[in-house]
């Protein structure tokens, strides 16, 4: 199986923490320079200094803030006409918890904002870069909402929807070009975002954080919380020459969880 990613570009984001850092470690393992993308620089400037170098790559990061779009918008374009990219993975913060009913409209329009318009502006300057080299890869990381919506979660579960259709639409587009595109849902996995959704639903209930913890491990088949590079494990195969016939497709990493096909 070719898992090998030497000589090829990776831009991460959301990689300073979580499920985006872990990815950012795994597609560097392969052999693939890393771009991290962040909007906090120190923590981009740890994190650089904790990827593998075994293939003598470059690694480097850029600093920008999904909840301004236009600045993404200049600070990727930027690179993308002084770099080659082959690999984007697409990950950012998911909105606050809360029901669908109480969100306001802007609540809407700023998720929407950080996780489709954001995404849009990466593909487009990144895109064109893979359709010269004949290699392009994009794994947008959404959540197991794309299957069956998560109760408290409304307006995530809401924008997820959105995402993966866009990205179903952009596989069907990009597949002649030999791009694909993929969306990773992970379940249960132990970041500061789901201690902030296990908080946010045991305030709500009533209940102690490790209660509500216990109830959601025992929704799990396998019966545990993953971590994020369980999760990241899925996200650097999809972006190596072995998945290069895998596209459109979203890819539960959940234990089980997730009730559907």
């Amino acid at each position: 199986m070719n898992l090998d990613l030497t000589g090829k570009r990776a831009v991460v984001c959301g990689s300073t923490q979580g499920i985006g850092k872990a990815s950012a470690v795994e597609l560097a393992e392969l052999g693939a320079s890393v771009t991290l993308v962040a909007r906090n620089e120190e923590k981009l400037k740890t994190v650089i200094n904790e990827l593998p170098r075994k293939a003598q790559q470059q690694h480097d990061f850029l600093v920008a803030d999904f909840s301004d779009p236009d600045a993404l918008k200049r600070v990727i374009s930027t690179f993308a006409d002084q770099n080659q990219t082959h690999i984007l993975v697409n990950n950012t913060g998911g909105p606050p918890a809360g029901l669908a009913i109480d969100a306001k409209p802007e609540d809407f329009i700023k998720a929407f904002s950080a996780h489709l318009i954001c995404g849009q502006h990466l593909v487009q300057a990144l895109v064109p870069s893979m359709k010269k080299s004949g290699y392009g890869r994009i794994v947008n990381i959404i959540s197991t909402s794309v299957k069956i919506p998560i109760r408290g979660l409304g307006v995530s579960n809401t924008i997820r929807g959105a995402v993966a259709n866009w990205s179903k639409t952009l596989a069907t587009e990009l597949a002649p070009f030999g791009i694909t595109v993929n969306n990773v849902l992970p379940g249960t996995t132990m970041t500061g975002r789901l201690e902030f959704v296990i908080k946010s639903n045991a305030d709500r209930a009533g209940k102690s954080f490790e209660e509500e913890k216990l109830k959601m491990i025992q929704e799990v088949p396998m019966g545990r919380i993953s971590e994020a590079e369980e999760v990241a494990a899925a996200v650097a195969f999809l972006c190596s020459p072995a998945a290069g016939y895998i596209t459109g497709i979203n890819l539960p990493v959940d234990g089980g969880r997730t009730g559907s096909l």
